[in-house]
């Protein structure tokens, strides 16, 4: 019997792009403000603002997600260095983002909460990840939350360890527990070998939509709406 529901986060609960779009957001404002001298107009700042943003969202949705700002800027032929890239991705990870969750979401959540013990587990750069749990307003629902990258990147998944922590802190066996993610490539390896139960989510907007091919690899259920949730829970 499933006792306990252990969530991932990005492409879950919310469509992680719309955490992109806001962390792209934050950095063209950076960037725009960076670059005019403190007598620009607030006019003149916005549009570069807008300029910057639009070119930064292009290379991120034809495909770009390792040197989106390196080709951004190449694009826009504005100066930079390593320096300022670093800087733009720090801009990026801890900005607070301008992020909802959506009304599924949270109906699902508050119908499991009075039926589970919830849980998150989540990889990703910290305090990017603490902001985004933040901004959602989730934070009351799990009795348990794990931020991989405290334990150390080694312990992202495909690690075990994440998850060895959640049933070691809530006292639960690994077959009374399920866990509900998106990503085939690395979220499912681990719960399966461990004995959770595994519900792959797939939202039509999600960023990862590669397919493993290895049986160990996939989620033993797939859902297409966290709606369906609740009524598969019932039958496992």
């Amino acid at each position: 019997m499933i006792t306990t529901v252990i969530f991932d986060l990005d492409d879950t609960l919310y469509d992680e792009i719309e955490y992109c779009k806001s962390g792209f957001t934050a950095a063209a404002e950076f960037l725009a403000n960076r670059s005019e001298s403190t007598s620009a107009n607030s006019t003149t700042v916005q549009a570069d603002m807008k300029r910057i943003s639009a070119a930064l969202w292009e290379q991120f949705r034809t495909g770009n997600r390792t040197k989106t700002f390196n080709a951004a800027l190449d694009e826009l032929e504005l100066a930079y260095d390593d320096e300022l890239i670093l800087g733009l991705i720090e801009v990026y990870r801890q900005h607070k983002p301008k992020i909802t969750l959506p009304p599924d979401s949270r109906d699902a959540l508050c119908e499991l909460s009075t039926k589970y013990t919830l849980a998150l587990l989540t990889d990703g750069f910290l305090p990017g990840q603490q902001l985004k749990v933040q901004a959602l307003g989730i934070e009351k629902y799990f009795k348990a939350i794990v931020y991989t990258e405290q334990l150390g990147r080694e312990f992202w998944k495909p690690s075990p360890v994440g998850f060895e922590k959640i049933l070691q802190s809530l006292e639960v066996r690994p077959e009374n527990a399920v866990y509900i993610a998106d990503n085939e490539k690395k979220d499912f390896i681990a719960p399966n070998k461990l004995g959770f139960a595994t519900i792959q989510i797939l939202r039509p907007a999600r960023l990862h939509t590669s397919v493993c091919g290895q049986a160990e690899a996939a989620a033993q259920h797939i859902i297409r709406q966290i709606s369906q949730l609740s009524g598969l829970l019932g039958r496992l």
